[in-house]
């Protein structure tokens, strides 16, 4: 991208910031149940766009964060062992078997700048929430003059 943006080209970009684990993994496994019926929803679309069988109650969405690569890991997981068609291909599935759906990186400012930098970005300014729970960075390609 700085490439393609050239010497004086900036980019905007948001970040999640890292914050507590509580309030991510409840962020990602909330109380109405939102985020589990938008991750089961693709096995619907396989079933409704690929000739899939899916029983939807018979998997179960989980997010959990991971503090070493700070980052949730969201998946659907078979609650039991079962077959799976789809279109000619059956899938078999061990019970706790996961199909990972995401990853949600979490960052820091400094840290996210640092990496920006690898690819030819230096950090211009940044503004986050009041909770700091999300930021906005505006990225100068290195060598701009702002």
């Amino acid at each position: 991208m700085s490439r393609l943006l050239g010497r004086g080209g900036g980019l905007l970009i948001g970040i999640d910031l890292q914050k507590d684990v509580s309030v991510i993994e409840a962020a990602y496994n909330d109380g109405e149940g939102v985020t589990a019926a938008f991750n089961l929803n693709m096995l619907a679309r396989i079933n409704r766009e690929l000739d899939g069988n899916f029983n939807l109650n018979r998997f179960e969405h989980q997010a959990n964060y991971n503090d070493i690569e700070h980052r949730i890991e969201i998946t659907i997981q078979s609650l039991q062992e079962q077959t799976v068609q789809v279109g000619d291909h059956a899938i078999e599935f061990a019970a706790g078997e996961e199909i990972l759906t995401e990853y949600s990186h979490k960052y820091t400012i400094e840290g996210f700048a640092e990496f920006a930098e690898t690819y030819g970005f230096s950090l211009h300014h940044h503004w986050t929430d009041s909770q700091n729970y999300f930021g906005v960075l505006h990225l100068v390609v290195e060598g701009a003059t702002s």
